[in-house]
């Protein structure tokens, strides 16, 4: 395990980079992604990113023109905020046994890389890249806005459970360059269309309770999708709506994929271990927010799953223990 000393020696000794996000990237992996690559090129190294074709409007801005052309040759691939080789979009599967460098936060990062960086105690990817960049000496605002990105989409802007102080300082040595944050905050917080404030409310109409109202869960099937024409940028963060819900501590958000599989998102309190439920679907990620996809159900069947597995979970006696 890498000390992001090591990783910034690492990287001063490779050349000819290529960045790697994750499926239906967020704002973590892209700002992580494209600071990183911004850190290196000020390094004088050359870097671009795997192009991600999920990439929505909200985060686009972040990575133009940082893709690699088809023809790049790279000799060093490193992944950021990473926990599987099941989250490599379709065009980074050939990458699964090539990823030089991985560097995570998720306490269910799987051991792909060759050599990685994780750590669990930052609530976001973004928190380790910023040490990073400061051991290169590479803290500027062009580096420092999309790891602002990072930090800020990833805990809601400072609000889940796993920001700590440390958070706290890294976004204000970010300020600190002179970035614009408000402009940044405005976009991804106080900033909703038309169709998402209508999504939304169709969505609090439509919640189903369970478990004493402890576990919230909202349903988005592609009949939903189809009829209000919602596009991924709509859907943008769906998984906090949930949680706004007074005296629930288990927020389920379930989005139909369009191959009939269900995407699950799970956030809880300190009662329900999220990375418990998900585990027992193959996912994973942290213990207030993790993920799943379910396949070969149908709705009412996913949910009757996921909701049980958040019961049985609950219940268990070493639920409140640090994961």
């Amino acid at each position: 395990m890498l000390t992001t000393k090591e990783v910034a020696d690492f990287l001063r000794a490779h050349a000819n980079y290529l960045i790697l996000t994750h499926k239906r990237p967020d704002g973590d992996t892209l700002g992580c992604a494209a600071a990183l690559c911004h850190m290196l090129r000020g390094a004088g190294k050359t870097a671009w990113l795997l192009e991600n074709a999920e990439v929505t409007d909200n985060y686009a801005p972040y990575v133009d023109g940082l893709w690699a052309a088809e023809d790049y040759k790279y000799d060093t691939v490193v992944s950021v905020d990473i926990a599987a080789t099941g989250l490599f979009p379709k065009n980074a599967e050939a990458f699964r046994d090539k990823v030089d460098l991985a560097v995570d936060h998720h306490p269910s990062y799987e051991g792909f890389g060759k050599l990685c960086c994780v750590r669990p105690e930052c609530a976001a990817c973004g928190e380790i890249l910023y040490e990073v960049a400061v051991e290169l000496g590479q803290l500027t605002p062009e580096v420092a806005l999309p790891l602002y990105v990072a930090v800020s989409t990833d805990t809601g802007c400072f609000v889940y459970s796993n920001v700590t102080a440390n958070t706290h300082r890294v976004a204000a040595a970010l300020m600190e360059t002179g970035v614009d944050v408000r402009a940044v905050n405005k976009k991804h917080f106080r900033t909703k269309t038309k169709k998402r404030l209508a999504l939304e409310g169709r969505l609090l109409s439509e919640m189903e309770y369970f478990d004493g109202g402890r576990v919230v869960v909202v349903q988005v099937p592609q009949s939903m999708i189809r009829e209000m024409g919602l596009t991924e940028n709509d859907m943008d963060d769906l998984a906090a709506l949930g949680g706004l819900v007074e005296g629930q501590d288990c927020s389920v958000t379930m989005k139909e994929l369009e191959n009939g599989d269900w995407k699950i998102s799970v956030r809880t309190g300190p009662r329900v271990n999220a990375t418990k439920v998900c585990e027992k679907f193959g996912g994973g990620g942290h213990r207030a927010a993790s993920g799943c996809v379910i396949k070969g159900m149908t709705q009412e069947a996913a949910k009757n799953a996921i909701v049980a597995a958040c019961i049985e979970v609950g219940a268990a006696p070493a639920c409140g223990g640090a994961q």
